[in-house]
């Protein structure tokens, strides 16, 4: 596109160049042999009125002498009678001329008087008479002014002028070299504003073309710079839109099959522990290994699933859901599998509707997280409680608690991170990644401490007002920490 916009531009300066600096340079070699030929007829007319006055030949050698031309010996003046005599001879030659005209004077003859240096045919010469009117001639080395003039006796006279050729073409080669070098110029700096402007079309072209197939190779940060013209800027911004798109859908593909796969993680926990109580027996030792293996496949598919996870947090979800009955419904499937491991498992806050700012989905699978962890990181006989505190009508949040008496976490700030696990060894780490996306979602935030069981405290807040700061909860956390230790 670049080089197709540079020849369209080459081809038409170079015609604009050829349509204005050949008719230019014809007029300018015109007006060159005007110029000269307009010299040669003031010269000429130089001589009229020395014509008119005498026609000696003496006079008239000295009229001739003190013109330009004259002196150059390029004036010849033909009387209409006489002998031949040339300006510029020596004296012997002077003498010899008006000794010619004497004799031809005295023949009788209607021979022509010649003053000056002649180089025009003499029937061009009589033609010019005859016709009374001026001509030109071309000579060797030039060409021949021939202008009639009247003189006394009703007689005509033809005064030569002799216009080299060096005349005719002066300065005509001077500036035929300067429209060729102005021509030359208007093509270069057409050519290269055409690059220009070439370049400036065709960059963002060939940016948004290679972003296109970096993101085809699957480079989803990719992104194309908003410049160039209109519609490239429009096609810019709309393909960022579509990468925008693209990761956002990506992003939320690979968290549902990582949610999903970690869902599979509660039955398989009920599936391991019930398999660990079978006893011993082949049977019984094949159910435990297909268990382990299950479970290692859905680690596994966690894993790859989230690997490729998108940096930024997902827009906020925009359904509602009732946190007191999902604690009551997940608390109701997890007692089961407590009373079988001689748990105690304690609930509270869970009598009034806690409205939140999150899919029943996405919550119940965030507790799902917490409580399986207990069961999977700690002994079987670990007490543990969940907490559910709302402030009533004009909160800020709500707060989930889930504790444990457990040996807790050696290192909180590394369990929070995605992929580094609280349980050690078989922990994907993902669980807990989990539940701070939802509360990330809705505004809020993931805390690890040690309960008053003994264990270990998360505390998953729930912001149920985006605007709503840290510093204006502080003391609704507070008021829910005493209240958990009641």
């Amino acid at each position: 596109m670049r080089w197709a916009l540079v020849k369209v531009c080459l081809a038409v300066t170079v015609m604009v160049v050829v349509a204005f600096a050949v008719p230019l340079a014809l007029v300018v070699k015109e007006t060159a042999r005007d110029r000269a030929f307009a010299g040669a007829e003031r010269q000429a007319s130089a001589i009229g009125p020395a014509l008119a006055i005498t026609r000696d030949h003496r006079e008239l050698q000295r009229v001739v002498a003190v013109t330009q031309a004259g002196a150059q010996d390029r004036i010849a003046v033909h009387l209409p009678s006489g002998a031949t005599s040339e300006s510029g001879k020596s004296a012997e030659s002077g003498k010899s001329a008006e000794s010619g005209r004497s004799d031809g004077s005295g023949s009788g003859s209607g021979g022509e008087l010649r003053v000056g240096h002649s180089l025009a045919p003499q029937d061009r010469v009589a033609a010019a008479r005859r016709l009374g009117r001026a001509s030109t001639v071309e000579v060797e080395g030039g060409y021949a002014l021939l202008r009639p003039t009247a003189v006394a006796g009703g007689k005509v006279a033809v005064v030569e002028v002799f216009v080299p050729d060096k005349e005719v073409t002066r300065g005509v080669a001077t500036s035929w070299m300067v429209l060729a070098g102005v021509g030359v110029a208007l093509v270069v700096g057409s050519v290269a504003v055409a690059d220009r402007l070439g370049t400036r079309m065709v960059r963002p072209a060939e940016r948004l073309a290679g972003a296109a197939h970096d993101l085809g190779e699957g480079e989803l940060d990719v992104r194309v710079p908003e410049e160039g013209p209109t519609e490239l800027r429009s096609a810019a911004v709309a393909f960022n839109s579509m990468a925008d798109q693209v990761v956002q859908l990506l992003a939320n593909e690979r968290e549902l099959a990582a949610d999903l796969s970690h869902r599979l993680r509660t039955p398989l926990t009920v599936l391991r522990l019930n398999a660990a109580s079978l006893g011993s027996g082949d049977a019984a030792d094949q159910t435990r290994a297909a268990v382990a293996q299950l479970e290692g496949e859905v680690d596994r598919i966690i894993g790859a699933a989230r690997e490729q996870r998108a940096k930024s947090p997902g827009a906020a979800h925009s359904a509602v859901s009732d946190a007191a009955e999902v604690i009551r419904e997940r608390m109701a499937f997890w007692s089961a599998l407590a009373e079988d491991e001689g748990r105690e498992a304690r609930v509270a806050g869970v009598e009034q509707p806690a409205r939140v700012p999150v899919a029943r989905a996405e919550l119940a699978a965030a507790v799902d997280a917490l409580l399986g962890n207990v069961f999977r990181h700690t002994p079987e006989g670990t007490a543990f409680s969940v907490d559910l505190h709302s402030g009533g009508p004009g909160s800020d949040a709500v707060i989930v608690l889930v504790s444990d008496a457990g040996p807790g976490i050696e290192d909180p700030q590394a369990a929070l991170r995605r992929g580094h696990g609280a349980g050690g060894p078989g922990s994907t780490g993902l669980g807990l990644d989990i539940v701070r996306r939802v509360a990330e979602s809705t505004g809020g935030d993931v805390r690890l401490g040690r309960s008053v069981l003994g264990g270990t405290e998360v505390r998953m807040w729930l912001a149920l007002r985006p605007t709503g700061g840290r510093r204006r909860n502080h003391r609704l956390r507070r008021r829910a920490r005493r209240w958990v230790r009641r």
